[in-house]
């Protein structure tokens, strides 16, 4: 059900070196590193750290959940469109993650930042 999620942090520097050292007590480590985003996991990055100019006290949180298709993914986003949810990006290949990833953002009804994700899917499914 749960692919990933993440929380948005103030101070990255401090956040990722917590981090790097307790999940490391654990048996994971950093996978991923966008410099405002890190990614930590054992063999694909299911949680994260991230931060953006502006970020306050009660920070938004993302969640991603699994979807067996892309079409599937689209599902989750015109469901989302049907209660007039702000979608945060469109259902595509974020190739940025992998060749795969195929995904829409969306903002629920608590201001979060909500993904469907499917790690198989092609360039025009």
């Amino acid at each position: 059900m749960i692919d990933h999620f993440g929380i948005n942090v103030t101070d990255m520097a401090a956040a990722s070196q917590f981090y790097d050292k307790v999940l490391g007590t654990l048996g994971h480590r950093r996978l991923m590193d966008f410099g405002q985003a890190i990614g930590y996991g054992t063999d694909q990055p299911n949680f994260w750290i991230s931060t953006f100019e502006g970020v306050g006290a009660n920070r938004e949180m993302h969640v991603a959940f699994s979807a067996s298709d892309a079409d599937h993914v689209r599902a989750f986003g015109e469901a989302a469109r049907d209660l007039g949810l702000e979608i945060l990006h469109e259902p595509r290949i974020w190739p940025e993650y992998h060749d795969h990833y195929y995904a829409v953002f969306v903002r629920d009804t608590e201001g979060n930042n909500v993904e469907a994700v499917c790690h198989t899917a092609n360039e025009g499914d």
